[in-house]
């Protein structure tokens, strides 16, 4: 039996194990999938094929599925029985997912093709989704989506990056907000929630609108304690929300304030240069440069030099 490599799966491969738009399946090569559970004993493996693209499912591809497949469920391999399967997610947590929690990420490549595989060890789930793609197709996607999805004004000016698969809240003219998930299609279209626009047409239907767009980025932490430079006293900022709120802290000398909200924040992982962006943004807007941890540099100093580099995801 032929032995594939496998490794854990980074962060940015995790979104390609889920279903996509078809325009994003389309460019990533997306042949199909495979889902397969183990049964109430955990020996069994009962599996289903999901075609999207026959014209890739060639005889080729069908022989190194079915070789690659059957190289897993080889005793002392990962999908041998829910056992096994369950020994590699719990003694290799680099590949436990970050932003899906329940489930593990693997990745088998050969020649030409890559199978993402999902996978869940509790009994009563499906315990394998194996997503099939050509390889260079979908490597090549995801090296183009490192740059980041562009938001721009009518004029082509430049307002702020995200990374693909980030979230934006549109705040709407009529005072309501909507959080939508933003995918990268190419240097110059975006999917925003369920729709494609070209984004000078997103940012035209915005303005003409009267909508703000802001952005929600996953570098930040949901919340953090800063300090209120006018009182002295520790205020709560929250993620894409402008002003605060009040602390449990009642001290209005500045530097005891500073010391509990560094405090506060190290228990919930918040470095000073997301505290520094959390309160910019909520003085003086999302999409300012001073909200971008990436416009920061190593020792947590706002650095201008660092906007020139539009090469990747900010």
């Amino acid at each position: 039996m032929i032995e594939f490599e496998k490794r854990a799966m980074i962060e940015t491969e995790d979104k390609y194990t889920f279903r996509q738009s078809a325009q994003i399946s389309g460019q990533t090569g997306l042949i199909g999938y495979l889902r397969a559970d183990m049964d109430t004993d955990g020996n069994g493996f009962f599996a289903s094929w999901n075609d999207w693209r026959r014209d890739l499912k060639t005889d080729e591809f069908k022989a190194e599925f079915d070789d690659v497949i059957n190289s897993l469920r080889e005793e002392g391999d990962i999908l041998h029985n829910r056992k096994a399967l369950a020994n590699y997610c719990y003694s290799t947590p680099q590949s436990k997912m970050q932003t899906e929690q329940d489930y593990y990420g693997v990745r088998v490549d050969t020649e030409k093709y890559a199978y993402l595989l999902r996978l869940n060890p509790n009994k009563g789930e499906y315990n394998l989704y194996c997503y099939c793609y050509v390889k260079d197709w979908l490597d090549g996607h995801m090296k183009e989506a490192e740059r980041g999805i562009r938001f721009i004004d009518s004029h082509y000016k430049e307002l702020f990056r995200i990374p693909d698969g980030g979230k934006i809240i549109i705040h709407y003219s009529w005072n309501e907000d909507q959080v939508r998930t933003c995918r990268y299609i190419d240097d110059y279209h975006v999917e925003v929630g369920d729709n494609l626009y070209h984004i000078c047409e997103f940012a035209e239907r915005m303005e003409q609108n009267g909508n703000k767009v802001i952005p929600l980025r996953s570098s930040l932490p949901d919340h953090c304690y800063t300090v209120c430079a006018e009182t002295g006293e520790m205020i709560i900022v929250k993620k894409g929300e402008k002003g605060f709120y009040p602390s449990d802290l009642d001290s209005r000398d500045a530097a005891f304030s500073q010391m509990i909200a560094t405090e506060n924040n190290q228990k919930l992982g918040v470095t000073k240069t997301q505290e520094e962006c959390m309160s910019a943004g909520s003085m003086f807007g999302w999409d300012v440069p001073g909200a971008d941890p990436a416009n920061y540099d190593a020792n947590g100093r706002f650095s201008p030099n660092k906007m020139k580099d539009r090469g990747d995801a900010r």
